[in-house]
């Protein structure tokens, strides 16, 4: 087996990542590729909807214009390879874009791009199958209301547009661990059959994913993580074998630790033994990781098995409008005169609805920030003198939420004292974009790839049915309770990490030490966690927190289903995303032995 290591620079996590990544990493040595990822559901519909206005439009515009343009130069000179899922609907706009930058700066980069991901020309047809929403149980929506249709592409299609000799692999929807595991495959020759290492290298590439969240960003130990001005991003030096070390340039800021790799790795991931891509299903709960030294982390462990036979769709919809605003109260009971106030608002709102025989509210939401209403029933303050109302409200009709707001400006006179600030002036109401996720035979989203003009088809037909009862669950360990005990604090035991998945969240814990696992999974059962967020959920059942366990890096992973009141833009609550959900769960009191508590005073 080679042993080459591949350097592969995560320079991108979402839309908008800083402009300044490229730039580091291409000042890293012995870096061989730079790879992107740009897109989110309602990142998709963004561009849908750009595109409806204008057919160059509808990618990620700043990839081109930030993170290549000034660089290309550079980048040709060092022969590092670009891979990047920018193209978001519109790819081939993206690729034309770049192309048109590389013959003005006289540079010889040849750029491919990968499509298929698009089911928009289809959408009749799947109408006509009446796929359901593979959460919820919904049916399909409207075709007037669908904004886009995507299926999640994979890795080998890149790779193949690498093999063509390819500079610069622009996609649509793709995974986004693809564009590392896509690098990957082209370099070490990895087949269908390398279940392990094609697992390992989606890990390589959902570590990089999300840019400077593996290096430090959003880590529980914030305090140690030093420079965040100039935050490194991640690089992962791959073996053929799959392994891979956890990096980042040097002379950068941020840190690189088994917490912080430990971390990305539970994030978002569901169920760890089932972490289904299109090349491979993924099993991450035999995965070790090792500090080798500073800012070095190894990672090992993560088998797989045979891709799936279908893709991931994701459709994208208008459903009804959406509308919010922020006001600031302080003194004495600040909370009660905000509450009173954002109800006093919705009632008035309500009584204007009766009068001209408008509906009412669809959903409504009211959060007094500052006063720990995140916590729910375990809050751990009475009464707050400044807060944050944050006020929202769903309406089948956009005038219902005008009315809505209105009535928050036109009462602000009769409020209880204290109200001392608006968020700017009177907001606008904006549609509500849902997701609405299904699969397909892969038959359905044939792929291809454009070079130079040129067509190429990539045979993606491949993938057995998941089977999820084949799947071999270890058992959760006991923690021994004999003698004196006392009560710890979670954080003091683990580091923790959250996000969404459409309307599900998940809440990953790891333990700092392999001994205190048993603890945590004693205090951390399903029915503890659903009580935490019960205030969140929208169905109260046992059946709404799922556990899982991953015992080679000493972790846990909660799945909670129907928890973010839609999820993404669909959601009118304050944290849409699930993304503290994490610190709400490390608050949770841990029975442990005297002598562990003792060790950690």
């Amino acid at each position: 087996m080679s042993d080459r290591i591949l350097r592969i620079g995560g320079a991108s996590g979402y839309w908008g990542d800083a402009a300044r990544a490229t730039p580091q990493l291409l000042n890293s040595p012995r870096l061989d590729y730079i790879v992107y990822d740009y897109l989110a559901e309602i990142t998709m519909s963004i561009m849908a909807r750009a595109r409806a206005t204008d057919e160059r439009k509808g990618y990620a515009v700043d990839f081109v214009s930030a993170a290549m343009q000034p660089n290309l130069g550079l980048i040709a000179e060092r022969g590092i390879k670009v891979i990047s899922n920018a193209g978001g609907v519109n790819p081939e706009a993206c690729a034309a874009a770049l192309r048109a930058v590389i013959a003005e700066q006289n540079l010889e980069l040849k750029v491919a791009c990968v499509l298929g991901d698009d089911l928009m020309p289809i959408r009749e047809e799947i109408q006509a199958a009446a796929p359901v929403e593979m959460f919820s149980g919904e049916s399909f929506p409207a075709l007037g209301k669908v904004q886009s249709i995507n299926a999640y592409l994979g890795a080998f299609p890149i790779a193949r547009a690498l093999e063509l000799g390819a500079d610069i692999v622009v996609t649509g929807r793709s995974v986004d661990s693809a564009v590392t595991l896509g690098a990957c495959i082209h370099a070490f020759g990895w087949g269908r059959d390398d279940l392990d290492q094609l697992a390992q290298g989606s890990l390589a590439g959902h570590i990089l994913e999300c840019g400077a969240q593996a290096t430090g960003g959003n880590f529980t130990d914030w305090e140690q993580v030093p420079e965040m001005a100039n935050m490194g991003y991640p690089i992962a030096e791959v073996r053929a074998d799959g392994c891979f070390v956890c990096t980042k340039p040097a002379n950068t800021g941020g840190l690189v630790s088994v917490g912080t790799v430990s971390e990305q790795m539970l994030y978002e991931i569901g169920d760890p033994q089932a972490y289904m891509l299109p090349d491979v299903v993924c099993d991450f709960s035999t995965v070790h990781l090792r500090q080798l030294g500073a800012d070095r982390v190894e990672v090992s462990g993560a088998t797989g098995r045979p891709a799936p036979d279908s893709y991931k769709v994701s459709a994208t919809y208008a459903d009804q409008f959406r509308g919010g605003t922020y006001m600031t109260f302080y003194g004495e009971d600040a909370d009660k005169k905000a509450r009173v106030f954002g109800k006093a608002v919705l009632s008035a709102a309500a009584t204007v609805f009766q009068q001209s025989g408008m509906p009412g509210f669809s959903e409504t939401s009211i959060e007094i920030l500052g006063a720990e209403c995140q916590y729910g029933d375990f809050a751990g303050i009475q009464g707050s003198r400044e807060v944050v109302l944050k006020l929202a409200a769903k309406h089948m009709d956009s005038k219902g939420i005008s009315i809505m707001l209105q009535e928050a400006v036109g009462l602000s006179l009769a409020a209880p004292p204290g109200l001392s600030g608006f968020a700017g002036g009177r907001p606008k109401p904006s549609p509500v974009v849902r997701l609405f996720s299904f699969t397909i035979d892969r038959s359905q989203a044939p792929v291809q790839l454009e070079i130079d003009g040129r067509m190429y088809a990539c045979d993606e037909t491949c993938g057995e049915p998941f089977d999820e009862g084949s799947i071999s669950r270890a058992p959760v360990p006991m923690a021994e309770m004999e003698g004196e005990t006392r009560q710890v604090p979670l954080v003091a035991l683990a580091w923790g990490r959250s996000g969404d998945k459409g309307n599900k969240a998940n809440v990953g814990i790891i333990a700092r030490k392999p001994e205190f696992l048993p603890y945590i999974c004693h205090a951390l059962s399903e029915q503890e966690v659903l009580a935490r967020f019960a205030h969140f959920l929208e169905n109260d059942n046992a059946g709404a927190v799922q556990r899982f366990l991953l015992p080679g890096s000493n972790a846990v992973n909660f799945l909670l289903h129907d928890v973010l009141g839609g999820g993404g833009v669909a959601s009118i609550r304050n944290d849409s995303q699930g993304k503290g959900y994490a610190q709400l769960l490390l608050s949770c009191p841990v029975t442990v032995p005297a002598g562990i508590a003792e060790d950690l005073s």
